[in-house]
């Protein structure tokens, strides 16, 4: 049951920051440019989705009573060994917590053309798909 309500705010969370980057990618998309407020916001809706899709991936490995490792990158690879998602998505998954982390902690160093073409061409999509998957386990 606990894992069930996890999953049901993880959606929503997933579904509340999708929905700003889809607008931010329809403004992209348009030709229009964000102002430094908006891309502002790309970044943050892009962190609080990654760490929301980290912060579910420990807890599917916790309610399976494995081993819930520290590393992001390692609770993702984990999530492949044992099926629950694609090895072929680990270079996104990499990436995306790659990401997250230069938000977090390297954020001069952050490419915003890079991110706004991410979110223009919504490279974003698969970790919302992740969040929006229930996983009975």
């Amino acid at each position: 049951m606990l894992l069930d309500l996890y999953q049901t705010e993880t959606a929503y969370i997933a579904q509340e920051q999708n929905a700003l980057l889809d607008q931010a990618g329809a403004t992209l998309r348009s030709g229009a440019t964000l102002s430094r407020l908006e891309q502002n916001g790309v970044l943050h809706a892009i962190q609080v989705l990654v760490e929301n899709a980290i912060g579910k991936a420990k807890q599917l490995l916790k309610a399976r009573g494995d081993q819930v490792p520290i590393s992001a990158y390692d609770s993702f690879s984990a999530l492949a060994g044992r099926n629950l998602i694609p090895e072929a998505d680990l270079p996104a998954w990499n990436s995306a917590i790659g990401l997250r982390n230069r938000i977090v902690h390297d954020y001069m160093n952050i490419d915003m053309n890079l991110v706004l073409d991410l979110v223009s061409n919504e490279q974003y999509r698969f970790v919302t798909r992740f969040l929006l998957k229930r996983y009975n386990i």
